[in-house]
């Protein structure tokens, strides 16, 4: 369109007086329960949302899954889709329009098509993770949002005496960073045990898992004590394992435990994600990780009939207790377009074979054979078998470089990123006195390279991290020889000084600390 034609709107706009298009008829209040209801009269209702046509396009090409991502610098080896995914061109033009939409006629967008895109994108979700009812999910910012929901959920029935104060609540010692300090700052601070399961890593089967989550249980439960909380990763973030979370479920079921919640950051897009067969009270898993959508964007299921009554999001507005999912639908002003793609995002999944089961069956053989190759480059090894990782696989590094601490693993990535142009996580295998260590062909395997695949990656990214490797192995590198984090920050300091108060032409002298 011209600069001064109409901005194109995700559907067309009815007139005021007739039947908004995406308004269902009206229905019980079952299937209303969390929406603006108005008898179909140009109120969205949020039940089940009326199906698009859509026509069924070619299958996507090479170069098309380029041009989707032609907005990536090309000057980078992007190895790490897991930290913060990636949104395809199409879907983020999906974004661009219902922020315009929004901007021309914020009272319009309000009233009449929030919810009704809502709910079109809850819908969305539902069918993709299988859950019975679109009730059952909530939309929120991101896992971290979604877990604070939960556990604040937990911690009041602490507080109130539902719970009695040194029950358990129970996680894995390599759940995500936030959320751990999520479960110190609601659950421990209202009064729960935290038992943590200590897992092994390099891991070699699932049985390995599954037997440490028992003995924590236990532990849980010594002195009388009840369970009532297991926090379960279904992709564990640092480092990456797929854990058994249907297993893990049904043994929670089986010892008593009160509540399940799964933190599934990186499940949908990744693995396959069936709700109702995990068997979860609560599951949640980011949108814009391996799904495509601009961030930030994540669902929260529901099981139905766990207790969520008492559900809230912890931002109060003036939905408070209308539903988890319509008090997430509207947190005050802010921008919701992220929340609003979902269908298109499903169309564009759809151009590849397969949908998006053969986009993960894809990307996970591609991110192994890419692992063998890396293991085999550096004479080291996988951090897991082939199955019990997703599309990110852990993979050692050679024991040379001398990573012996988080501090080196951070140095030693930021390294990679300014000398070599790859953007990879480096996780520091920390071990308990009596654990020992991977080795590779001349030392222990201190440090592991977390490497994702997703459409937009080519073979030959992961060979600018084989080489660079390769290089720094064969140069007599280790990182003793990097500055220490302080002078890494001063550095951004600096640089950042620089570009305040200094012309671009004085900043392109070099220097080096």
């Amino acid at each position: 369109p011209s600069p001064n034609s109409p901005c194109p709107l995700p559907w067309p706009i009815p007139h005021p007086r007739s039947p908004n298009p995406l308004s269902p008829t009206p229905m019980d209040d079952d299937h209303a329960e969390n929406g603006h209801c108005g008898g179909g009269e140009g109120r969205g209702c949020n039940g089940p949302a009326p199906k698009r046509a859509r026509p069924s396009p070619a299958a996507i090409s090479g170069a098309e899954i380029a041009a989707e991502f032609s907005h990536h610098d090309p000057s980078v080896a992007r190895l790490n889709n897991g930290s913060f995914g990636s949104c395809p061109g199409s879907v983020l033009a999906a974004q661009a329009r219902w922020q315009r939409l929004y901007l021309a006629q914020p009272d319009e967008f309000y009233f009449n098509r929030l919810q009704p895109g809502l709910l079109r994108s809850r819908a969305a979700v539902r069918e993709v993770i299988g859950a019975e009812e679109v009730g059952e999910v909530s939309l929120v910012d991101n896992a971290t949002t979604a877990a604070a929901i939960v556990l604040q959920h937990v911690a009041w029935s602490f507080t109130e005496g539902a719970f009695r104060k040194g029950d358990a609540v129970v996680m894995l010692h390599y759940a995500y960073g936030a959320v751990k300090k999520s479960i110190q700052a609601y659950v421990a601070r209202a009064g729960a045990e935290v038992i943590e399961v200590p897992l092994p890593f390099p891991v070699s089967s699932d049985a390995d898992i599954v037997r440490e989550f028992r003995g924590a249980l236990d532990r849980g439960k010594a002195g009388g004590r009840r369970v009532r909380l297991a926090v379960i990763d279904h992709i564990t973030s640092m480092p990456s394992v797929v854990i058994p979370v249907k297993e893990l479920t049904r043994i929670c079921r089986e010892e008593g435990v009160d509540q399940v919640f799964v933190d599934a950051a990186h499940a949908i897009g990744n693995v396959p994600v069936d709700v109702e067969d995990i068997g979860a009270d609560f599951y949640t898993s980011n949108l814009h990780k391996w799904f495509f959508c601009p961030p930030a964007v994540a669902f929260l299921h529901t099981r139905k009939g766990a207790d969520s009554s008492n559900l809230h999001h912890p931002v109060v507005s003036h939905e408070y207790g209308n539903g988890l999912p319509m008090e997430s639908g509207w947190i005050g002003t802010r921008d919701y377009s992220p929340q609003l793609v979902v269908p298109e995002v499903i169309d564009f999944v759809n151009r590849f074979q397969g949908g998006i089961q053969g986009i993960q069956k894809r990307n996970h053989e591609k991110v192994v054979e890419m692992g063998k190759m890396l293991a085999e480059a550096w004479g080291t090894c996988l951090g897991s078998p082939p199955e019990m990782c997703g599309s990110m696989i852990m993979v050692g590094l050679p024991g040379c470089l001398a990573i012996i601490s988080d501090k080196d693993a951070m140095r030693f990535r930021t390294h990679l990123r300014e000398e070599f142009r790859v953007e990879v996580p480096i996780y520091y295998n920390s071990r308990k006195d009596g654990e020992t260590a991977a080795k590779d062909e001349n030392s222990a395997v201190t440090a592991y390279a977390r490497i994702s695949h997703q459409v937009y990656n080519v073979e030959e990214e992961y060979h600018r991290l084989r080489d660079a490797i390769k290089k720094l192995v064969q140069d007599g590198f280790n990182c003793a020889m990097l500055p220490p984090v302080k002078k890494v920050i001063e550095k951004l300091f600096l640089w950042w000084w620089m570009g305040k108060h200094v012309t671009m032409e004085a900043m392109s002298c070099p220097f080096s600390f």
